[in-house]
């Protein structure tokens, strides 16, 4: 008796669609991401170690980052162990369907150049904020590298089943989510008078911003092959509501409310809240042009009705949802 498994007919169809977009997808390599050689380093915002008075640089360094309020401090340390959880990243990505068949990181495929050169450029940021927060003694660094390496450990599930088309949509998502997360940091930075750290945030922004683009102009591609297929993936991803990478940073230790304490600090300080989560799913209905879709077979219809509609329900809630009164802090000294 055969015990092979059923063929799933839809998965096929969005392979061979992604297939189709690898020329794309290495053009964005070269001309979305940036060479090594010219791009920004960790270093470029630090104390030069090189430099006699570089322990002056580091008092000063300090002195900025006192004004830094806990609440901001420890929302930027959550993000910071969010970044530094690349090697899940890259090992989701090349385990999507249709991505990296060979599961050879030397294939010359522009997927898998593509997903060794954006999680190269993020693996940066988790790099300058690590150092940088070492740096202010404001941090139990100790503690932070326990959550790092705990997050890592427990590994990293967007609930996105394989499917590249889900994948897309959870990747555009997330990166307008960091990029958003990153520029209200940096402004409350700003406020408490650490320029540094500032620049240091909009930068890494930047990088989001790039990432968020393309990601979205491969999803806008698949909507013009396969507009049915990828509503409904669209829908598939917002019904199951999309996951933080950082959500099992507490699973299996101490504290496994870790992320839900760090969640309600970003949202008690406007780093990213409620509000934010229902812009993006609005940004994204509009950027893929979702309600002047046609051609939609029944299924997919449904999926442009409850879409459509979806923003406004998640504006509704996060205004009713109330900002908590207390807040627990973690990894701080």
């Amino acid at each position: 008796m055969s015990t092979s498994k059923p063929i799933n007919h839809e998965l096929e169809k969005n392979m061979e669609v992604i297939s189709q977009l690898d020329d794309i997808v290495g053009e964005a390599v070269d001309n979305i991401l940036v060479d090594p050689d010219d791009c920004w380093q960790p270093s470029d915002f630090l104390p030069d170690f090189q430099n006699p008075e570089v322990f002056e640089e580091v008092k000063l360094l300090q002195k900025r980052a006192e004004g830094i309020p806990d609440t901001v401090l420890t929302s930027l340390i959550g993000n910071m162990i969010t970044e530094e959880a690349l090697p899940s990243y890259q090992t989701y990505f090349n385990l999507l369907e249709g991505i990296n068949d060979e599961r050879s990181l030397l294939n010359p495929s522009g997927w898998v150049r593509w997903s060794k050169s954006w999680t190269a450029e993020e693996n940066r940021h988790g790099d300058l904020l690590n150092k940088y927060l070492y740096l202010t003694g404001r941090v139990d660094m100790n503690a932070v590298e326990r959550t790092i390496h705990r997050l890592i450990t427990n590994g990293f599930d967007p609930k996105s089943e394989s499917d590249p088309y889900q994948a897309m949509i959870y990747t555009s998502f997330q990166e307008r989510a960091t990029k958003i997360s990153h520029v209200n940091t940096g402004k409350l930075a700003d406020k408490a008078g650490d320029h540094v750290l500032s620049k240091i945030c909009k930068t890494i922004a930047g990088d989001e911003a790039r990432h968020e683009k393309a990601y979205k102009t491969f999803m806008s591609k698949i909507f013009e092959i396969d507009p049915s297929g990828a509503i409904l993936a669209f829908e598939k991803m917002m019904r199951k509501q999309i996951v933080m990478p950082a959500v099992l940073m507490g699973q299996g230790g101490s504290n496994p409310s870790l992320f839900e304490q760090f969640s309600a600090i970003t949202q008690k300080v406007g780093i990213y809240t409620g509000w934010d989560y229902a812009r993006i799913i609005q940004h994204l209905v509009d950027h893929w042009k979702i309600e002047a879709l046609t051609g939609l077979n029944d299924m997919a219809a449904k999926a442009q009705d409850y879409l459509s509609n979806l923003a406004d329900r998640y504006m509704r809630l996060a205004d009713r949802m109330k900002a908590p009164d207390e807040v627990q802090l973690a990894w701080l000294k």
